[in-house]
């Protein structure tokens, strides 16, 4: 624009009119003259007051105000609720010169309006007492009302009040803030200790409290908790270690809805802390998980083309190869092309462990003897690489119409799916390589999906379930033939956390047939339990591995691996676990024992009882000392 010539005619309807206005040596773009205000504007200014120049008094009394509040800071009774305002102050205070402040004083000193000055009396709570006696604390600074400052103070000469020197706390009042701080010290402690001794409700409390709320329940099962854990400095002393663990079992089933026989086994084998996270983990669903199949895809291009679906989902761990979890998806797991084609199946990160601890060879022979609905017996396929021979089976005929569906539609082509029961097989075909059972169990390990197990199972069921789980493992056991050269494994697993259901049953066929236990090879799980309360299982037990919701973040699992080193059958007289009982055998409740300690040497209330001959007794047999002393002394 600076090069537009100014004999340039103005463009019609352009916005300068007047030709006037327009610079000589400058054209008519942006850098015209500038145009003088509108009139509006001008009368505004015009009519705007002038502000008022502030007198010298004022001035004065504005510096002094903030001298003083620069020495109230310096002393020693600088009050300790400062406003914003004040602070502001300060700090722009901090620029000014001290020299400037003394010329101001003497000159404010000869005024004789100096009581009338603006500011002045909101300052009256700065000036302390001279007296000796002590400001509130409570009062804010900016207090228009002051009651601590003596009338020597107002009525004193103007010398006193603009002294720079303050009176200081003296060395007994210092002694006695002391004393004052320990002992509220001493007392805040105490109520602390009130607070957390927790008062045990007596039996009649209990009765007429009713009905309380979740969260106070919730409360009081915290507080049952941290007594437990310290027994010895919290409990009451007229309490002992049994009525808390009745009110926390109760509290427990009617917090969580679990009925006591469950509850109770619960608590026998979890640590009370660690007992409440995994109640707490079973009351949400855990991740949904699938496994991409390797007969006709892998699991980056398969995690390629659902992340471009919209799945958000991430590779399940460092311990499977072909496991993804899904957080989050826009489509239906069940219904994309990918599913149908057979790329993936729907399954839980728990049922990857079992096929996996068995680990088939291409070419084997292999039994999965509970095979429905097929997720266990494709992946086996996937691991035979479709060769050998699969023979899948389950005991209902229903079910087996998804497993068909499932391994056509995976691409299977080395099963056989059959409909017998798991007791016949070692008549109907035998000496296979490796066998899997994944036996029928109780559930108790996926209550997240199924809520009706807190209430459903009771004493006698477990033990019905548990004998079957004993037949079918010797049953698997026998079909496994120990002369193969690759083979000769069984891995028995189920979707439980009961020991009756997991360790009893491994111990039980420990003493009737020619099997150890073996690694599973792999790193994830905890070992399984060697004893538990006063029952002592196989040392080699610690090679089994459970699964807890809370820890890895899958369905409660229990995983055992054998190896099969004979066909003969052993004779037992007693299969019952082994039981080392103490000198003492009736313990004092108040004696101090470790309760985080599953394993410990405390007696087992409730213990199950026998209902066949077929199942091995529960209750602990004692042991003779006598007669072993008798025997020693002869």
């Amino acid at each position: 624009s600076s090069g537009i010539n100014a004999e340039w005619p103005l463009r019609p309807g352009g916005r300068a009119k007047d030709r006037s206005l327009i610079g000589k040596d400058k054209g008519p773009g942006r850098k015209s003259k500038k145009q003088a205000d509108p009139i509006h504007l001008v009368e505004e200014k015009e009519a705007k007051p002038k502000k008022r120049r502030k007198s010298k008094v004022e001035d004065g009394a504005k510096e002094l105000k903030k001298k003083k509040r620069k020495e109230i800071k310096l002393s020693d009774e600088t009050p300790e609720e400062v406003s914003v305002e004040v602070q502001l102050e300060e700090e722009e205070d901090k620029e000014s010169k001290l020299e400037d402040l003394n010329k101001l004083q003497e000159t404010l000193l000869k005024e004789t309006v100096l009581e009338k000055a603006t500011g002045f009396e909101d300052n009256k709570n700065w000036l302390t007492a001279t007296n000796g006696e002590e400001d509130d604390d409570d009062m804010g600074i900016m207090g228009d009302d002051f009651e601590g400052a003596d009338d020597k103070v107002k009525e004193g000469s103007e010398d006193e009040m603009m002294g720079d020197e303050f009176p200081h706390d003296s060395d007994e009042e210092v002694v006695d803030e002391t004393k004052e701080a320990a002992a509220d010290e001493a007392e805040r402690q105490e109520a602390a200790k009130r607070i957390q001794t927790f008062i045990l409700p007596t039996p009649e409390e209990l009765e007429e409290e009713g009905i309380i709320s979740r969260e106070d329940r919730n409360e009081r099962i915290r507080s049952v908790l941290a007594t437990l854990a310290d027994f010895k400095t919290l409990r009451q002393e007229d309490r002992n270690r049994r009525e808390y663990r009745s009110l926390l079992m109760s509290d427990l089933c009617k917090h969580y809805e679990y009925n006591e026989f469950l509850m109770g086994q619960l608590m026998e084998i979890m640590p009370y802390g660690e007992l409440i996270d995994l109640l707490d983990a079973q009351e949400t669903r855990r991740p949904v998980t699938i496994r991409a199949n390797s007969l006709k895809t892998r699991r980056r291009d398969l995690a390629q083309t659902l992340i471009n679906r919209g799945v958000n989902l991430d590779p399940i761990g460092k311990w499977s190869k072909v496991g993804l979890v899904v957080y989050n998806t826009s489509v239906p797991l069940g219904a994309t092309p990918e599913y149908l084609a057979g790329h993936y199946m729907l399954q839980g990160a728990s049922s990857f462990i079992p096929v996996m601890a068995l680990h088939p060879k291409p070419g084997e022979r292999v039994l999965d003897m509970c095979a429905a609905p097929g997720g266990k017996s494709a992946y086996l396929a996937a691991l035979m690489k479709n060769t050998g021979m699969l023979l899948s089976n389950d005991a209902s005929k229903d079910r087996t119409k998804a497993l068909t569906a499932n391994l056509h539609r995976l691409g299977v082509n080395n099963a056989i799916v059959c409909n017998y029961d798991g007791l016949a097989f070692p008549k109907v075909m035998g000496n296979f390589d490796r066998v899997l059972l994944d036996a029928p169990c109780s559930g108790s390990g996926v209550v997240s999906k199924d809520p009706s197990v807190k209430q459903s199972k009771d004493e006698q069921e477990i033990l019905k379930i548990a004998e079957v789980q004993k037949k079918l493992l010797l049953a698997a056991i026998d079909s496994a033939d120990h002369s193969s050269k690759t083979g000769g494994y069984i891995v028995y697993s189920t979707c439980s956390v009961l020991v009756q259901e997991n360790e009893w049953v491994v111990d039980y066929v420990l003493k009737r047939r020619h099997v150890k236990l073996v690694p599973l090879g792999l790193d994830i799980g905890k070992a399984g339990f060697t004893r538990i309360n006063k029952y002592r299982f196989d040392k080699s037990m610690s090679l089994t591995k459970r699964y807890y919701p809370h820890t890895h973040n899958m369905d409660g699992f229990f995983v055992a691996k054998f190896k099969k080193t004979s066909n003969a059958i052993k004779t037992v007289k007693d299969d019952s676990p082994e039981v080392k009982l103490s000198d003492d055998e009736d313990e004092e409740d108040d004696e101090d024992m470790n309760d985080d300690v599953v394993d410990g040497d405390e007696e087992m209330e409730g213990g199950l009882t026998d209902t066949d001959e077929e199942v091995s007794s529960v209750q602990p047999k004692k042991l003779k000392r006598k007669k072993k002393k008798t025997k020693n002394a002869t």
